[in-house]
């Protein structure tokens, strides 16, 4: 190993050497539109796959494509050597539909301004797997004795369906000793901050029909049902809208409140609610206390109302009752609760005070409690602390990474996050962005990183 190419310096000099490569790698990727919702773009994610195992041929990597019974999976390598540990990058290679209207520029085209990149997957996750890719070939180049594997997948916008069967069909290749995700979002720029735990996701929807047709209200208005303001009643009993609150009986229950060191580690974290509002363009909240605000996300489960289908909703007003209706929403978990207790709580309250209403429930992803201590734990910190010059600080995801519990339960081995996104990337929003500060600074914190777990003994 020559310990000379790995310095803050000589890893400055790779990533500034690199630029030009790493943003072409990024552009092929980011302007393949591999939309895992849309089955119109079944063959992009397919297209992909092809492109990310062509990406690590060319860089004097190996890969193979993994298929499941739904997308596929990328695994790529460099070394195998097996008297050295391995490591695995997790990276997702899907993304959202990008048909906001407010794209200043096609999202599927790579834009670079300056400093800035911009498109559909720049940030979620394509860019940071490049990053952690280049990091990979500044350790290769320096001879770190280190198995270094990527495992990318292709549906984890659409809850990673197909993810579990393919790592059981698949796992004796994928056998390795420490997984590091990077696909998580910091709290501020200059302050690095990785989750010590994700918020899980169950979706359910309530339909309820009372007639075949629209019927005219003056006819039988006052007699009929209203089926959409009964599922509004349902979804009323179910949370107050002002405060979020939910009251369904039992539902707090497995809760475990943050502790004393946790919410010591969120305030030194860096977090603002003035930055929160701006990076998220939100024009009211529910409470502007920031430690508040922090539990609400990391700490406390939700339940969210998505959309409300029924009814006339075109120009000005068409005075029928309308004959259906249909409320979407989902909860976000914390770590300890079930979620077959949870949702079998939520449909014996719906049964039990609205037994006319369809309860339907939909995929569902596990919370997870995250690793804080131990030496991949520290590396995590250190090569934050060496790429960013700043101390890396634990906090939570509100959000849901589907793979991560899946692939602890499966492969057997410890999942810690490396994440490199910020608030005003943009995830699943329009005009997502990634840029070179946080990607020639991942790249030297990937490289420090496999150097430091390259000594760990297992």
């Amino acid at each position: 190993m020559n310990p000379s190419l790995l310095t803050r310096e000589a890893l400055g000099r790779f990533a500034n050497e690199s630029r030009a490569a790493f943003e072409a790698e990024l552009k092929t990727l980011v302007e393949i539109p591999s939309i895992s919702a849309d089955p119109a773009h079944q063959g992009d994610v397919r297209r992909v796959a092809e492109a990310a195992r062509a990406l690590f041929e060319r860089h004097g990597g190996k890969a193979e494509i993994l298929e499941t019974s739904g997308n596929p999976l990328i695994h790529g390598w460099f070394g195998e050597d097996p008297s050295c540990s391995t490591i695995t990058v997790y990276n997702h290679m899907d993304v959202q539909p990008a048909n906001e209207p407010e794209w200043t520029a096609e999202p599927f085209t790579f834009v670079v301004a300056g400093d800035t990149y911009r498109g559909r997957g720049s940030t979620d996750d394509k860019g940071p797997a490049v990053t952690a890719f280049f990091g990979a070939l500044a350790a290769r180049k320096a001879g770190v004795p280190l198995n270094i594997h990527f495992l990318w997948e292709t549906e984890e916008e659409i809850g990673s369906p197909s993810f579990e069967g393919g790592l059981n069909r698949h796992k004796d290749r994928l056998k390795t000793d420490a997984i590091v995700v990077s696909d998580t979002v910091w709290i501020t720029r200059g302050k690095p901050s990785t989750p010590a735990g994700l918020r899980g996701l169950k979706g359910f929807r309530l339909t309820l029909e009372t007639a075949d047709h629209d019927l005219h209200s003056g006819v039988v208005g006052g007699a009929a049902r209203n089926p959409l303001a009964e599922l509004i009643k349902v979804v009323a009993e179910m949370m107050d809208g002002e405060t979020g609150k939910v009251k369904i009986p039992g539902f707090y229950d497995e809760v475990v409140k943050p502790s004393k060191q946790e919410l010591e580690e969120w305030e030194n974290a860096g977090f603002s609610v003035d930055t929160f509002k701006k990076d998220h363009m939100i024009t009211g909240m529910r409470t502007e206390d920031p430690i508040k605000v922090m539990k609400r996300v990391w700490g406390r489960p939700t339940m969210e109302v998505h959309g409300v289908v029924g009814g006339y909703t075109g120009p000005g007003i068409k005075s029928a009752v309308p004959p259906r209706a249909e409320v979407k929403l989902s909860c976000r978990l914390v770590p300890d609760m079930d979620e077959a207790k949870t949702i079998g709580r939520i449909r014996a309250f719906v049964n039990e005070r609205f037994p006319d209403v369809q309860f339907h429930e939909e995929h569902g992803l596990a919370p997870f409690k995250g690793h804080v201590t131990g030496p991949y734990a520290e590396a995590i910190k250190d090569a934050y602390h060496f790429a960013f010059n700043a101390p890396c600080s634990f906090t939570r995801e509100g959000g849901s990474i589907g793979a991560v519990k899946t692939m602890e339960d499966i492969l057997g081995c410890d999942v810690f996050f490396l994440g490199l996104s910020l608030p005003s990337h943009g995830y699943h929003a329009p005009n997502e962005n990634y840029d070179w500060e946080q990607a020639g600074g991942g790249i030297a914190a990937f490289a420090h990183y496999f150097q430091t777990v390259s000594g760990i003994k297992n």
